[in-house]
């Protein structure tokens, strides 16, 4: 085995930096189901939806990546469960980056941002998966990628990485 097949896979939680306590717990669940296949969490790097899979994964022991919109600590704190902070000085600019960082995306809530990076991912041809997100009537026919809509963390994460270019990579930690 190369060691280019044993990279681990990055899957990107994109979601708002504020939301509720439920959506919070979803989130939650989602992070540390990512941690539990061995794969890396990769998300915004700040509150609500961000901070809330960073916690779930973190707390199962996974590997947390921040990419955040400031150019410093001081510009753009990061969340407590960050364990790689990379600080972009882009803004929403960041988006194309978590995008293209990620192997499969999982969009939970969100808002303007959110919508970006579901637009961008499938514009790119990565899988996206809709967990309580935005719902469209007509799948982006010209888009790149595959969208799904699951409707617990669990099938989220599942639908996500049976998704992956060559099917399911999980390590089940």
């Amino acid at each position: 085995m190369s060691l280019r097949d044993r990279r681990r896979v990055i899957i990107g939680v994109m979601g708002s930096a504020h939301c509720d306590p439920a959506i919070y717990e979803q989130a939650r669940a989602v992070g540390r189901l990512i941690a539990e296949r061995g794969a890396v969490l990769l998300c915004g790097g700040l509150g609500g939806v961000m901070e809330a899979a960073a916690r779930g994964a973190w707390e199962a022991g996974g590997i947390t990546v921040g990419i955040l919109p400031g150019g410093s600590d001081r510009e753009s704190p990061p969340n407590p469960y960050i364990q790689i902070a990379i600080f972009t000085g882009l803004s929403e600019a960041r988006n194309v980056i978590n995008v293209r960082a990620a192997d499969a995306v999982i969009a939970i809530a969100g808002g303007y941002g959110t919508l970006s990076e579901i637009a961008l991912a499938l514009k790119v041809g990565k899988p996206v998966v809709l967990l309580h997100s935005w719902r469209f009537e007509s799948p982006f026919g010209e888009a790149g990628g595959v969208l799904r809509v699951a409707e617990t963390p669990e099938d989220a994460v599942a639908v996500a990485f049976a998704l992956l270019p060559g099917g399911d990579r999980s390590e089940h930690l």
